[in-house]
C-alpha cells in the first residue's frame, strides 16, 4: 500500500488551518487539533517529521511559512508520502508563478481544492505532472507580484497527453538537426590500507542524456551488462559475444523507461523527454578498475623532522589522461617549514587544512610521477601525542574512462518519419571518496 492518506492539512506557523481535504472517513475532522496540541505547542517540530498520536500517524513538512500535514490511519509508505508532498508543492508553484506560501494559498483556494481532487483519489496519489494537469485544469492561479517567472506556455494535443502514457514529452517538436548526447559519469569511492590492500571500493554512476529530437522517437540503449547480454543471446538463440561484462547493482530509472520491456528483455527502451534528463543511476561493487595507485612513505625523523615520499601511478591507458589531479597528504599541525621536489606539477603546504597539496593539471596514463618533501616541525616542551595520520585524499577527472568498465554497445533511434540522427557518447570518471591510509 503506497500512502492511503486519510486527510491532508495546510497550516500556517500559528497552527491555523488554511485549507484541508478529507479523503477517507476513518479519521475525524478534528485530527489537526491533536497535531497542534501534541506537536506544535510542545515545540517538537524539528525533532522528527513522522509522529504517531493515538491510532494515527502524522507526516509533516514545512515549506516557507506553511506546514503540510498528511494524516494516515494505517501503515503507509513514508517516503512515498513525502515524495507526494514535494511534487505537489512543485505543481502548486507552477500554477502560482513560483511562489508557495500562506498568501499564495489564501489567494488560490478554489484552484487548490480542484488540484487536490485531481492529484489524490481516495488517499492514493495520482498524476502530479504540471504539463498534463494544465491541459484540463486551465484556470490560472493568482500569481505573486514578486514572482519574475514567466507564465508557462500551453501544451498542445491534450487528448494524447491525457490518455497516453507519455506525460514527460509533448508532440509537435521539430529540430533542424536531430542529435542525442549521452554522458556516463562515474564516481569512484576507495579506501586502501597503507600496505596497498583494498578495504572498500565501489562505483556510483549515472547516465545523463540531452535529446534534441523531432516528433515522438523511441530509443533503445544497449550496455555491456551481464544480464542484458545473456538475455539477448537467449532471445537470438546464439552464444553471447566474448568481452568484459559487468553486473549493475541498485539500478534506478527515469520514469520514461519501459519497465515491462526491461523486465522481459533486459533492454533500456524509452521515449525521451525533450532536453536534458537523468536516464538511470547504478552502483557497482565488483571488478572495479582503479584509475590510480598511490604508494606513500612517511618517516618521522625525531621530533622535529619528517620525510614524505609519494608515488602516484596512473593505471588507465597511455593515450588517455586525467585532469585536475589533486593529492592531499596530511601533516601534523605543528608544521613550520616544508621543501618539495616534484617530477611534475606543483606542490605547496596548506596550513588551513594541514596538508601538503600536490596539483597536476594534466596527468598522462601509464606514468608514475613522484613527490618528495621534507617537513620541519615546531619543537614543543609538552608531551608529544602520537600523530593519528589521516588518510591521503585524491581528486581527479578522467575523460573517456569508466572505472566500472561500462560501455554503450548501441543507441538506436526509431521515429515514424525516418529521419537521421547524430549520437554522441562520452565517458568520465571522477573521484568520490578516494582515500589511502598512510
Amino acid at each position: 500500500m503506497p500512502v492511503a492518506a486519510s486527510a491532508i492539512y495546510f497550516l500556517n506557523l500559528r497552527g491555523d488551518v488554511l485549507i484541508n481535504r478529507l479523503y477517507r472517513d476513518d479519521v475525524g475532522g478534528n485530527m489537526v487539533d491533536a497535531f497542534r496540541m501534541h506537536i506544535m505547542q510542545t515545540k517538537e517540530l524539528g525533532t522528527c517529521p513522522v509522529r504517531q498520536i493515538g491510532g494515527c500517524s502524522f507526516f509533516y513538512m514545512r515549506i516557507s511559512n506553511v506546514y503540510i500535514v498528511i494524516v494516515v490511519s494505517s501503515n503507509a509508505n513514508v517516503a512515498c508520502a513525502f515524495k507526494f508532498v514535494v511534487e505537489a508543492v512543485a505543481l502548486f508553484k507552477s500554477y502560482f508563478g513560483g511562489a508557495f506560501d500562506e498568501d499564495a494559498i489564501r489567494n488560490n483556494f478554489v484552484l487548490i481544492y480542484e488540484l487536490l481532487d485531481e492529484i489524490m483519489d481516495f488517499g492514493y496519489p495520482q498524476n502530479l505532472s504540471p504539463e498534463i494537469l494544465k491541459l484540463y485544469i486551465t484556470q490560472e492561479g493568482v500569481r505573486s507580484p514578486f514572482s519574475s517567472k514567466p507564465a508557462d506556455k500551453p501544451v498542445p494535443n491534450a487528448t494524447l497527453q491525457v490518455t497516453g502514457a507519455v506525460g514527460w514529452r509533448r508532440e509537435g517538436l521539430v529540430y533542424k538537426k536531430n542529435e542525442v548526447f549521452l554522458d556516463i559519469v562515474e564516481s569512484v569511492n576507495l579506501l586502501m590500507s597503507s600496505k596497498g590492500n583494498v578495504l572498500r571500493c565501489d562505483v556510483t554512476g549515472k547516465i545523463l542524456m540531452k535529446c534534441f529530437l523531432s516528433g515522438m522517437p523511441d530509443l533503445k540503449l544497449g550496455l555491456n551488462d551481464k544480464i542484458g547480454l545473456e538475455k539477448e543471446s537467449q532471445l537470438k538463440s546464439r552464444p553471447a559475444k566474448s568481452g568484459k561484462t559487468i553486473e549493475l547493482d541498485d539500478v534506478t530509472f527515469h520514469q520514461c523507461v519501459n519497465l515491462t520491456r526491461f523486465n522481459s528483455e533486459k533492454t533500456v527502451s524509452f521515449v525521451p523527454p525533450d532536453g536534458e534528463f537523468e536516464l538511470m543511476k547504478y552502483r557497482i561493487t565488483e571488478g572495479v578498475n582503479l584509475p590510480f595507485r598511490v604508494l606513500p612513505t612517511i618517516k618521522e625523523l625525531g621530533r622535529t623532522r619528517m620525510e614524505v615520499n609519494v608515488k602516484v601511478k596512473s593505471v588507465f591507458g597511455a593515450k588517455m589522461f586525467a585532469l585536475g589531479v589533486v593529492i592531499k597528504i596530511p601533516v601534523p599541525k605543528q608544521t613550520a617549514k616544508t621543501s618539495f621536489q616534484v617530477s611534475t606539477g606543483r606542490a605547496k603546504y596548506n596550513a588551513s587544512i594541514d596538508c601538503l597539496v600536490w596539483k597536476i593539471r594534466k596527468f598522462p596514463g601509464q606514468t608514475e610521477p613522484t613527490m618528495s618533501a621534507e617537513v620541519e616541525l615546531i619543537s614543543t616542551m609538552a608531551e608529544k601525542k602520537s600523530w593519528t595520520r589521516p588518510p591521503i585524499q585524491m581528486e581527479f577527472q578522467v575523460p573517456m574512462f569508466t572505472a566500472s568498465g561500462l560501455r554503450v554497445r548501441f543507441l538506436k533511434v526509431w521515429e515514424k518519419s525516418g529521419y537521421n540522427t547524430v549520437e554522441w557518447v562520452r565517458y568520465i570518471t571522477k573521484a568520490g571518496s578516494y582515500e589511502i591510509r598512510c
